[in-house]
C-alpha cells in the first residue's frame, strides 16, 4: 500500500514491525533521517489493542506511518506479508494517516546483531528486537525516500 501524498511533506513518522504476537514501533524524523525505538505492542493474531495505537498516534503525531513488508528472501510474498498489508490498510482506514510499506527482509537479523553488539544475549529480549526492527524499517524508508 503506497500513499498518494508526496514523501517530502512527511516530517515525523512512526514505523511498525508487524508480528502475530508483538508489533515493534519506532519514531523518526525525516529532517535527520534517524529513528529510535518507542515500544512494542502486544498483539493477538496480529491484532493490537487499537486504543494503544491511537494513544501512540496522539502522542507522536506522525505525518505518515511505515509498515514493514515481510517478504521471502526471493522477494515472493508469504502469509505474513498478506497480514502485514491488512494491518497497514487497517491503520490507514482507522486513522486516515498515509501508510507506506517498506521491504523488511533481514531487519530482524540486523536488529539482533545491533542489540547483541550493545548488550550481549541479555539485550535480545523479544520487545527490544521488535522495536529495533522497527527502527531499521524506518531507517530503510528514509534511505529510499530522502533525497
Amino acid at each position: 500500500m503506497q500513499s498518494t501524498s508526496s514523501n517530502k511533506f512527511y516530517r515525523q513518522l512512526l514505523a511498525f514491525d508487524f508480528g502475530d504476537r508483538s508489533i515493534g514501533v519506532a519514531y523518526g524524523q525525516a529532517i535527520t533521517g534517524s529513528a529510535r525505538p518507542v515500544s512494542a505492542l502486544k498483539a493477538t493474531n496480529g491484532q493490537p489493542n487499537w486504543d494503544e495505537v491511537a494513544k501512540l498516534l496522539k502522542t507522536w503525531q506522525p505525518d505518515a506511518l511505515v509498515v514493514g513488508c515481510p517478504l521471502n528472501m526471493d522477494g515472493s510474498e508469504q502469509q505474513l506479508t498478506l497480514r502485514a498489508r491488512k494491518f497497514a490498510k487497517r491503520l490507514h482506514g482507522r486513522f486516515a494517516i498515509p501508510v507506506e510499506m517498506v521491504d523488511e527482509r533481514l531487519s530482524t537479523v540486523e536488529a539482533r546483531a545491533r542489540l547483541f553488539e550493545q548488550g550481549g544475549y541479555k539485550a535480545l529480549e523479544k520487545g527490544a528486537v521488535d522495536n529495533a526492527s522497527a527502527v531499521i524499517i524506518l531507517e530503510s524508508w528514509f534511505a529510499e525516500n530522502n533525497e
